[in-house]
């Protein structure tokens, strides 16, 4: 997934964070990074599409619900026009309660042609089944 300008401006619009190295072209280019960067909460929230695909086979789930982070650690910027990735697997499913498991990803966000990751985080949902 290309990280794209448009998409940083509107979740500064959307989270009121319009600090000039995420919004501003120009003052940005003059940074170390030499171009604006996505915010980090940004990277972190384009972690629900990216772990389509990555939802455990439980038998009769209906959903998933956010149950929190255990660990979250923002590694490297993401600059404008970047490429990112997740990489992931799940880690562990507990049965919580009747109809209630527990399941535990261990995540990273990539970032194309980058060694660091931009992200690494334990992430925690609910899954829901009939």
């Amino acid at each position: 997934m290309e990280i794209d300008q448009d998409r940083i401006n509107a979740f500064a619009d959307a989270t009121l964070d319009h600090q000039y190295i995420h919004v501003d072209v120009e003052r940005a280019a003059t940074t170390p990074f030499g171009a604006t960067i996505a915010h980090g909460f940004l990277t972190l929230s384009l972690m629900v599409h990216l772990t389509e695909g990555l939802t455990p086979e439980i038998p009769g789930a209906v959903m998933g619900i956010n149950y929190g982070f255990d660990k979250i650690r923002f590694l490297n910027p993401v600059a404008v026009g970047s490429r990112i990735r997740l990489t992931g697997t799940v880690s562990n499913i507990e049965l919580k309660a009747e109809n209630r498991y527990l399941a535990t990803y261990d995540c990273t966000v990539e970032i194309e042609g980058e060694e660091r990751p931009a992200l690494i985080a334990r992430w925690l949902a609910m899954v829901v089944t009939a």
